[in-house]
């Protein structure tokens, strides 16, 4: 549901916190099991700070600006273009543009660009952050990826499309533990979905 009344608490970086793509060869078509990554999906909260998203031009209940205030993800893993519905500690709903001149289609595949399975769930995991940073107490750390269960692939991704990724919380355990559900669709037709676990790590 679109934020209205509802304010985002804004986030700082941890000192010496970095974020990067968890190591493996995912794509399109491919099953996955549960991994352990380095993967950050967001950044610690700091206590009392408050920033109320304002909604932009097209809509949008948080603009890639105010994300790249929540998440630590920098080009070229800044995978989140706009947020449109937004409760947070709960759910969000976003949208990835995919662009042909994003440097893994240099790769991945030359002749056949196919956005790699692997950057699909690291766009939902970058909306499921958006999330679990959300919850209430938090303690101060950098939350990564802990594992991936059931996702699947039903159809490639490829420059022009624009995926839709919806995220909901299922669980969060301990203030260091979280689970969510997730799937993205382009044009209204299912890409992939699966559950992803966040730690946090001190």
């Amino acid at each position: 549901m679109p934020l209205t009344d509802s304010a985002a608490q804004a986030l700082v970086p941890a000192p010496g916190s970095s974020s990067s793509l968890a190591s493996g060869s995912l794509g399109p078509g491919a099953g996955t099991t549960a991994a352990q990554g380095t993967t950050a999906v967001a950044l610690a909260s700091e206590p009392g700070a408050q920033a109320a998203p304002v909604a932009g031009p097209s809509g949008a209940v948080l603009t890639c600006e105010q994300i790249l205030g929540l998440l630590p993800h920098r080009y070229p893993f800044a995978l989140v273009d706009r947020v449109i519905a937004y409760e947070p500690g709960k759910s969000a709903e976003a949208i990835k543009n995919v662009t042909f001149n994003e440097p893994q289609f240099q790769g991945h595949f030359p002749g056949r660009p196919l956005m790699p399975g692997v950057l699909i769930v690291e766009a939902m995991a970058q909306v499921g952050g958006l999330i679990v940073t959300q919850m209430p107490d938090l303690p101060k750390g950098l939350f990564v990826f802990a594992g991936i269960d059931g996702v699947r692939f039903r159809r490639p991704v490829v420059p022009g499309d624009q995926l839709r990724i919806r995220c909901e919380l299922i669980s969060i355990k301990r203030k260091r533990f979280g689970k969510v559900r997730a799937q993205a669709t382009v044009e209204g037709e299912l890409v992939c979905s699966g559950e992803l676990m966040f730690s946090l790590v001190d």
